[in-house]
């Protein structure tokens, strides 16, 4: 009985509307917490340090939440983008060629925009990057509710893309806020990564390997001194994905399972918990449209994403160069386009690499208020296509129950 109460709480976990859910409520607690008369609390809450110090690893609860618990979601993205790479959708090149270039213009995009409106503005060097991240849960949480009635194409568009941009906003943290690296921690992370790879190779399952494995990647890269959620990518892009002769499962579905759901209902809504209490008071809310670095941020996100993504894939499908799924319209599109300028979990994570103090949190303002109004407006417009698909296929439906007529 237990047994299966867990099981039916992790399947209930593991869909997107309850991700997303549980990552929009905890951003609502950390706001209004930060701005209550309890933000002390919250404060010496985040910044309170825990860890065996011998180890360098006396960090904050807010930096284990940002180094220790994202590297768990950037794992399950890591499973995930390797599935849809060797098994799934991107494994045929044409298909694959439609989000891994949508990803790119989503990327670049964004990033020359936040430049060209904030260029001479203290921090942009590092602040470009703010921009340039989809959040995975946020987005098809929205997608779940809102768009049901839109083919199921655009579920796996929107995956494979948001997937493709983080791996992206990964690389973007592992260069440009890697400040020096330490080259022997850097060696020892690639061992133990060649290790992984090789027992899975050999087929080995025992978690009394992976998991010693694991943490031993995650504390070399930390060690390094790159952003330790590189090593969840690394770990999950090396597992395998294809199914043995008498295997259900491959172990990268068999991973994605178990970790998932905590992925989805503690890690990422805790680090939305230490991520999203900016105070919001009138000189933070009042500089949002005035400052240059804030207005960079918004323009980036909400401007540059959508002509990126959708910009660019409407311009390589007429091209030829990709193929976009047979049941998605270019409007439909558009409406995703719209649900990619959500940068919640990354660009959060990035405002805090990238900046300090106040610009920090009306960099962090900027982001909340910006993916809050890209999920209003693109749920808006699949509500609108899904009305739309709905009347087209009840039409179908009545057209072929109709008896022929002489």
């Amino acid at each position: 009985m237990i047994r299966s109460k867990r099981s039916e709480l992790s399947r209930y976990l593991r869909t997107e509307t309850v991700g997303g859910s549980l990552l929009l409520v905890s951003a609502a607690i950390a706001l209004i917490w930060a701005n209550s008369t309890w933000s002390d609390a919250y404060t010496d809450l985040r910044d309170f340090q825990i860890g065996p110090s011998a180890l360098h690893l006396n960090l904050t609860v807010g930096s284990w939440a940002q180094d220790g618990l994202l590297a768990v979601f950037f794992f399950v993205a890591g499973l995930e983008l390797k599935r849809e790479l060797v098994v799934g959708e991107l494994a045929e090149r044409k298909k694959a060629m439609l989000p891994i270039i949508a990803a790119v213009g989503g990327v670049v995009t964004p990033a020359l925009i936040a430049l060209a409106v904030g260029w001479g503005t203290p921090g942009i060097d590092r602040a470009w990057a703010i921009p340039v991240a989809t959040d995975i849960a946020f987005a098809l949480g929205v997608l779940a509710l809102t768009g049901s009635r839109i083919p199921a194409g655009a579920r796996v568009f929107l995956l494979s893309l948001a997937v493709v941009d983080d791996l992206l906003a990964i690389i973007i943290i592992a260069t440009v806020f890697t400040a020096s690296i330490a080259l022997w921690w850097l060696l020892a992370a690639v061992a133990c990564a060649t290790v992984y790879a090789y027992a899975q190779h050999r087929r080995i399952t025992t978690p009394l390997l992976y998991v010693p494995l694991a943490l031993l990647t995650w504390y070399s890269v930390h060690e390094a001194g790159i952003h330790a959620t590189l090593a969840g990518v690394a770990l999950g892009l090396l597992t395998r994905v294809r199914t043995d002769p008498g295997e259900d499962e491959a172990p990268a579905t068999r991973l994605e399972h178990r970790i998932q759901p905590w992925s989805a209902g503690l890690c990422v809504p805790i680090f939305a918990l230490f991520a999203s209490g900016v105070p919001l008071g009138g000189d933070v809310l009042g500089s949002l449209f005035t400052d240059r670095l804030t207005l960079a941020i918004m323009l980036g996100l909400l401007v540059g994403k959508i002509l990126g993504i959708f910009g660019v894939s409407w311009t390589a499908v007429r091209l030829g160069i990709a193929t976009k799924p047979s049941s998605l319209g270019f409007r439909d599109m558009f409406a995703l386009s719209v649900l990619g300028a959500i940068g919640f979990t990354v660009s959060l994570l990035v405002a805090e690499l990238a900046l300090e103090g106040a610009e920090q949190e009306k960099a962090k303002a900027a982001v909340l208020l910006t993916s809050l109004a890209a999920s209003l407006i693109g749920s808006a417009l699949l509500l609108r296509r899904g009305r739309i698909h709905q009347a087209r296929a009840e039409r179908d439906q009545l057209d072929r129950a109709e008896p022929d007529r002489p």
